[in-house]
């Protein structure tokens, strides 16, 4: 082969193996871009990174600003346009989308959030209604800016750490350095991909409060604050971690015996959503109410009218058992730490927030006294350099570098005067001093400038020293320049449970068909027994003795041969039934009372032995424990001695339900004849008073009023000086200002020391208290008149200390009863004293009467509180 075919036949291989190699590496692309990947794999890796994104960069709130990442980048934009004027709510949304990349609509939603919090932004124009749930106006319409507590307490470039933005064109904080407990100030909700966080808003003040206890090494505790109000029981609060709850309720007032007034709401309800539950209750029939007036404005007004002859205190327990009035909350208390979801009480929040102030505070210090200690350095390097003339060493200068040399070497005498060494950058600045400067350069105004630095540097090195005592100091001026009107909204009370059964409206009809053994509401042809629920139970007794509790249906079959139909009411002790029965088919004739507080729904009991063949052959339901007597006729035998005899049930004491009884007769039963309808054994009902829950009992919580027997009243007074008389019913509501709350004597005598705001001076009356239901002000109708002490003491003395231009004059001792006599609670009194009163004390009374103490069973186990006494609220100045 020539030697030039060979070279061609080379190049042609060579050429070859290039080509393959290209198609080798194009396939080896194919089957990258080709391979298979299985969809469990792409489910895993794809939605954990998307619920990890969801978590912490969208619901969840970071633990130290307490802010979600659409809140902070619409206040770091804020903060950037802030001019001091207002700025188009359109315009904010706009500028924030340069750091938020989820659109404008969650930004505007965000925005009005905030603004609504009253915290954070200073808004102006119709941002909407937190009452009554209406919304904002358009963005273009409405306009905010930064309030002065945001501007004082979130934003400080200089502690704060940054990150560039979602596109990298800019930088945003990965957390504002808030000094303060924000989280809790506001409260937040928010729901992430298996997760949640619910954090509530506290007050401002308290947070204050409870951060300086903490800083102090003392112990605080945090409960929530609602800006709608309303009523919370926190006994089950947990701190705000997983597991707790709370129970918020709408205030609601008796305006008078036919209207209820709503002027709070419980949290996270509107005004609309609050009558929208309550008109879904009528419908159902469990509220008799007449019709809703929604007078919402400024401050919360529902009107409720009711029919005539409903009890509006069973409306309002109503109203909390099957409404919106009454809600539970469970908080779930989740943040971010650490770029991490935790679970935080907040109690450790709060020691998390305060913890973090103190080195928001201590890195601020030291910023300020590195900034203080460069002024200090650069001022005293210029005083020298002009005072010792060093800038005529380098008039022969020729090159700059000598120029920094003859500088510096100008400077070594007075290199150990100054704080630290001489830098290169520090001789080039002093090198850029005008000549105009050096010539009025006044040594004086220098030294007094450089004096000035040293003394705030010292007292900056004071603080940082005392950097607790510091962090005390600043949330006491946050409380003093921002806390005034933000006391608490929400009223901290332990509220009872409510029985549905015993509130709810009887919107039903109870039928029974005694043969067949049914009983229910639509049996409409059968025989009516008693108005109903459809939430009721019904107790039925049949005459072999057995008896069932079950829920009032439409219709339900109970067992045949029925004698007894009746609402069942639970833990009832005072219904005690009164029974005869036979013992088998030829036993003795039993005879037992009993109440039946409690039993199993649909579970069959027998109220006699359970000797088949038993039967009952008297039964009475007595509401009150009212025991009859019966006359009871034998069948005649021979040798019987008494064939008819009578029998008092009182002489029966009252058992449990499951007691066999006693024996009434060996002897066959002809009949048994009511002969005395009887009177109760259970004697008067005792009555307590829970100061707590502002209710009454009969279970020995609170207060003991006494024994109350038929239409015996209770007398309560208020601190507003207004008195009423009320029955001894245990739904009945008090109003939340009482005072005295005891079982009304007609001829007490009660004397009262008030403010008179018509004549401005201190009025003294005694009086007896009229019976009236209707509240009723004892102290005139001028709502600036003060009730001062009131007292059933029968011989009270006063002692006067006097103010103002009187402050010296000596002392004066009032014998009351002396002093002015008993007249109706309209008369004014007797003026106190012509001067100006400072202080009215309560003395001990000189002439004690002596009166038999009641006489109380030990095992009655009742603290008796009605022990005479004087209430003292403030004392007034004239």
């Amino acid at each position: 082969m020539s030697k030039e075919n060979k070279e061609n036949t080379d190049q042609q291989n060579n050429e070859e193996l290039e080509i393959n190699s290209e198609i080798s590496e194009k396939d080896k692309n194919n089957k990258e871009l080709h391979k298979i990947v299985h969809l469990s794999g792409m489910y895993k890796d794809w939605f954990l990174d998307y619920a990890s994104y969801v978590i912490l960069e969208r619901a969840v709130p970071h633990l130290y600003d307490g802010l979600k990442p659409v809140h902070r980048r619409i206040l770091h934009a804020m903060k950037k346009l802030d001019d001091g004027r207002y700025n188009k709510v359109a315009n904010i949304i706009g500028f924030t989308m340069q750091f938020h990349p989820h659109g404008d609509a969650s930004i505007g939603d965000a925005l009005v959030q905030l603004g609504q919090k009253d915290l954070l932004i200073d808004s102006q124009g119709n941002w909407g209604n937190i009452l009554t749930g209406d919304g904002a106006a358009a963005s273009r319409y409405i306009e905010a800016r930064l309030s002065k507590f945001a501007l004082d307490v979130v934003f400080n470039p200089k502690t704060t750490e940054w990150k560039k933005s979602y596109d990298g064109r800019n930088e945003e904080p990965v957390s504002l350095p808030v000094k303060f407990p924000l989280l809790l100030a506001q409260g937040v909700e928010g729901i992430a991909v298996g997760l949640a966080s619910k954090i509530l808003p506290h007050n401002f003040n308290e947070l204050i409060d409870a951060a300086i206890a903490f800083l102090k090494g003392k112990s605080f505790e945090l409960f929530p604050d609602f800006l709608t109000g309303g009523i919370a029981d926190f006994s089950k609060y947990n701190d705000g971690i997983r597991g707790g709850s709370i129970k918020v309720r709408a205030k609601i007032e008796k305006e008078d015996k036919k209207t209820l007034k709503i002027t709070e709401l419980p949290y996270g309800r509107t005004t609309q959503s609050l009558i929208d539950s309550i008109v879904k209750v009528i419908e159902k029939g469990k509220i008799k109410i007449r019709k809703i007036d929604d007078n919402t404005a400024e401050f919360v007004e529902i009107l409720i009218h009711l029919h005539s002859g409903t009890s509006p205190d069973q409306t309002i327990d109503a109203l909390y058992a099957f409404t919106d009035c009454e809600m539970s909350i469970s908080p779930n208390s989740c943040v971010i730490e650490n770029s991490k979801p935790v679970f935080l009480g907040v109690s450790d929040m709060l020691k998390y927030s305060a913890e973090n102030t103190v080195e928001l505070l201590k890195k601020e210090l030291q910023i300020r006294k590195k900034e203080l200690q460069e002024s200090w350095h650069l001022s005293s390097l210029e005083k020298i350099f002009i005072e010792n003339r060093i800038y005529h060493d380098i008039e022969e200068c020729e090159t700059w570098e000598s120029v920094i040399e003859t500088i510096d070497k100008g400077l070594d005498p007075f290199k150990k005067l100054l704080m630290r060494e001489v830098t290169v950058e520090d001789i080039e600045k002093l090198t850029e001093i005008k000549i105009k400067r050096i010539t009025k350069f006044d040594v004086k105004r220098a030294d007094e400038y450089i004096k000035g630095v040293e003394a705030e540097i010292k007292e900056v090195q004071n603080h940082l020293d005392n950097i607790i005592d510091f962090a005390i100091n600043y949330f006491k001026q946050i409380r003093k320049k921002h806390g005034n009107g933000r006391d608490r909204k929400t009223e901290i009370r332990n509220l009872g449970s409510i029985a549905a059964t015993q509130v709810v409206v009887a919107n039903e009809k109870l039928y029974v068909n005694r043969e067949e053994g049914f009983i229910g509401t639509g049996l409409k042809k059968d025989e009516y027994v008693s108005e109903c629920s459809d939430i009721d139970e019904i107790l039925v007794f049949l005459r072999d003795g057995k008896y069932v509790i079950t829920k009032a249906d439409d219709k339900v079959f109970v067992g045949k041969d029925i004698i007894h139909v009746a609402v069942f009411k639970r833990n009832d002790e005072r219904t005690i039934y009164n029974i005869i029965y036979r013992d088998g088919l030829n036993g003795a004739i039993m005879i037992k009372r009993c109440a039946i507080k409690g039993i199993t729904r649909d579970k069959d009991y027998n109220i006699t032995k359970g000797t088949k063949g038993s039967k009952i052959l008297y039964m009475t339901t007595n509401l009150n424990g009212e025991a009859e007597v019966v006359k009871v006729y034998l069948r005649p035998r021979p040798r019987l001695k008494k064939p008819i005899f009578e029998f008092d049930f009182s002489e029966l004491a009252i058992k449990g339900r499951q007691s066999i009884g006693n024996i009434l007769t060996k002897y066959p039963l002809h009949k048994i004849v009511l002969k005395d309808e009887g009177v109760s054994t259970l004697g008067g009902r005792k009555i307590w008073f829970e100061e707590e829950v502002l209710r009454l009992n009969a279970d020995g919580r609170g207060n003991y009023l006494g024994e109350f027997h038929g239409d015996e009243k209770i007398l309560i007074i208020t601190k507003s000086g207004k008195y009423r008389l009320s029955n001894y019913d245990l739904v009945n509501h008090f109003e939340d200002d009482v005072l005295i709350v005891e079982k009304f004597r007609p001829e007490k005598i009660f004397s009262a020391v008030y403010y008179d705001a018509d004549l401005e001076y201190y009025y003294v009356k005694r009086f007896i208290i009229d019976p009236i239901d209707k509240l009723t002000s004892f102290i005139g109708e001028n709502e600036e008149s003060r009730l001062m002490k009131i007292t059933e003491v029968e011989f009270p003395r006063l002692e006067v200390s006097f103010g103002g231009t009187n402050k010296n004059r000596e002392n004066e001792i009032i014998e009351i009863a002396e002093f002015i006599g008993v007249k109706s609670y309209k008369a004014r009194g007797k003026r106190l004293s012509n001067y100006e009163v400072k202080v009215i004390n309560e003395l001990e009374p000189l002439i004690i009467k002596e009166e038999e103490p009641e006489v109380i069973k030990p095992s009655d186990e009742i603290k008796d509180n009605n022990t005479s006494q004087m209430s003292l609220f403030e004392n007034g100045k004239k």
